[in-house]
């Protein structure tokens, strides 16, 4: 009984614990992804192994110092063929074999790069490339915003369209309530309440319709920003500010990530067409090593001279130089491949540069029409809404007919819609625009 008391408890802290909701302001919702969500994240593990890969690169700079050792044993031993005369018998031939059974060589050898074009080219491609994935990263950033701002706001437009819903079902509910005793009393028509209970009907539909909608939206809203599904969250009911954002002045592209990004590459390309070249130029190393040899007819580990095992020392010093001539013009093939590479992302950049000053005009256009849009649509849905409390009291009275009263609930539904529809492109005007100016980052700071 007691563990059945305790299951139950524990049972509703889960229930209950599962139906809080996260109140999220738009800040929250960013600033939660990016702490979160996987591109932020991934993005930043990059900007790391950055680091890594210009260790990598340096390494090829430095000293190579390798410890060596074996041990042979020598079953049987070749024998070589020489002349008689070096023994003191000339004109007969010895037949004699040279080397040990057993022989085992201990060393350390060292290796350095005096002149390799190709790694000074490297070191200056990684730290290009550190600096590549530190633009991703903004960039990253700047789209995972991007995506929870859009997301965000769609929510809030649906939260709204739902509220409306709800509240012309409260309203039509009253009037079908009033039409029902106007009809028991005999001074309406059935026909009457049965486009009552249509219309209602159809009020409920597009409810259950908006609230599917809603949980679409926000469980796209939780993917954006890297968050459980199964978290419950709240946006406050606030109204959004509709202030014009400064658009005369032209944002400067060069500052945009996407731009910078690209820039970025043609370094690393330009880089990489050097890198290629280098194998036109020669390399000079420096190479070294020092060595113990133990042979015998034992093997050589801890035996000693008395054991006819002797050991030795020997080393070297020498200077490595690899000069290319010619390479069946595989290197030059190679140097035009990278060079195509170059000016395909030189015309991207270009292209892109263009999509960007597009962007920034398109945005400024939506603003500027979703303004005109927004002030009209306000002004409708206020004279549809005087229009509806009119012909509503108006029907009461016996005034107006049932049509007409339905025209205005839908003419006054339409404009609320219509307001909300221009809200919402506004705001997702207003992200482009942010955008296109390099500031999407300002959204974490209101």
């Amino acid at each position: 009984m007691k563990r059945l008391l305790i299951l139950t408890l524990l049972s509703f802290v889960s229930i209950t614990n599962a139906q809080e909701k996260t109140t999220l302001t738009l800040k929250d919702a960013i600033t939660y992804a990016l702490e979160n969500k996987a591109d932020a994240k991934k993005a930043q593990l990059k900007v790391e192994n950055s680091e890594y890969q210009i260790q990598e690169v340096r390494s090829r700079a430095l000293p190579q110092i390798t410890a060596n050792g074996n041990l042979t044993y020598n079953p049987i031993l070749q024998t070589t063929v020489i002349d008689g005369s070096a023994f003191g018998t000339p004109g007969t031939t010895i037949q004699a074999a040279f080397g040990q059974k057993w022989i085992s060589t201990a060393g350390v050898s060292l290796t350095q790069n005096l002149f390799d074009q190709s790694v000074f080219t490297g070191l200056k491609a990684a730290r290009t490339t550190r600096e590549f994935y530190q633009i991703n990263n903004q960039l990253t950033e700047e789209q995972v915003i991007e995506n929870v701002a859009n997301n965000y706001y769609q929510v809030y437009v649906l939260r709204q369209k739902l509220a409306l819903v709800e509240t012309n079902l409260k309203t039509t509910t009253k009037v079908r309530d009033i039409v029902k005793g106007q009809f028991d009393n005999g001074l309406a028509k059935k026909i009457d309440l049965d486009r009552m209970t249509v219309n209602l009907s159809n009020i409920n539909t597009q409810k259950q319709q908006v609230i599917n909608a809603l949980q679409l939206q926000e469980n796209a809203l939780k993917f954006y920003m890297g968050m459980p599904m199964e978290t419950q969250i709240n946006i406050p009911q606030t109204e959004f500010e509709i202030t014009p954002r400064a658009i005369s002045e032209t944002p400067n592209t060069a500052n945009r990530s996407e731009y910078l990004l690209l820039k970025k590459q043609e370094e690393l390309l330009v880089l990489q067409k050097k890198a290629t070249q280098a194998a036109y130029y020669p390399t000079l190393s420096l190479t070294a090593g020092y060595n113990y040899i133990g042979q015998g007819p034992k093997m050589p580990w801890f035996a000693k001279s008395e054991d006819k095992v002797y050991w030795s020392d020997f080393s070297s010093i020498g200077m490595n130089l690899r000069v290319p001539i010619f390479t069946g013009f595989g290197t030059r093939a190679k140097v035009r491949q990278a060079d195509i590479q170059l000016r395909s992302t030189q015309e991207d950049i270009k292209d892109t540069r263009l999509a960007l000053d597009l962007d920034y005009k398109n945005a400024k256009t939506q603003i500027e029409n979703s303004i005109i849009t927004i002030q009209n649509q306000k002004e409708n849905m206020r004279l549809a809404d005087e229009i509806l409390k009119n012909i509503n009291n108006n029907y009461l009275q016996g005034l107006a007919s049932l049509t007409d009263l339905l025209d205005a609930e839908n003419a006054s539904t339409e404009a609320q819609n219509n307001y909300t529809a221009a809200v919402l492109d506004y705001k997702l005007a207003e992200i482009k625009l942010i955008k296109s100016k390099g500031e999407l980052k300002t959204l974490i700071n209101n």
